[in-house]
């Protein structure tokens, strides 16, 4: 999943990083590059307690819609790419049937995201169920 963030800095202060879609999840880091990677490990925790919980995973909205709802100055936009196939650490191989062209797709996409097979397919169903869960 791919969460939008912003990143604010203050004179004489680290980067502070907010994700709009995860209300109470924050990160920092002294540089730009290290408080995007701080970010993500911050949303795979938040997440992980969600998932724990029980609780929907927000589904990541787009810079352009928050761009009209946060106005401030200064602020710098980003996105972080989070694997939620990480979230376990307990795996288990599975044997599934999909069509080739199917396949090809997933690959495709997958490669192109920086993501796995595996990864894409868990992000996937956990989307999937998150959207149509009542």
């Amino acid at each position: 999943m791919k969460y939008p963030v912003f990143l604010e800095k203050d004179k004489d202060s680290d980067y502070g990083v907010t994700i709009p879609d995860l209300p109470g999840c924050f990160s920092s880091g002294t540089t730009v590059e290290e408080a995007l990677e701080n970010a993500q490990e911050a949303i795979l925790t938040h997440v992980e307690g969600l998932f724990i919980d029980n609780e929907t995973i927000p589904n990541p909205s787009s810079i352009e819609k928050l761009k009209d709802e946060i106005t401030e100055d200064g602020i710098i936009w980003g996105i972080v790419n989070v694997d939620l196939a990480k979230l376990s650490k307990a795996v288990r191989r599975i044997n599934v049937t999909i069509p080739e062209n199917i396949l090809t797709k997933i690959d495709s996409y997958a490669q192109r995201e920086g993501e796995t097979r595996s990864g894409l397919l868990a992000t996937a169903a956990l989307e999937y169920i998150s959207q149509h869960s009542i």
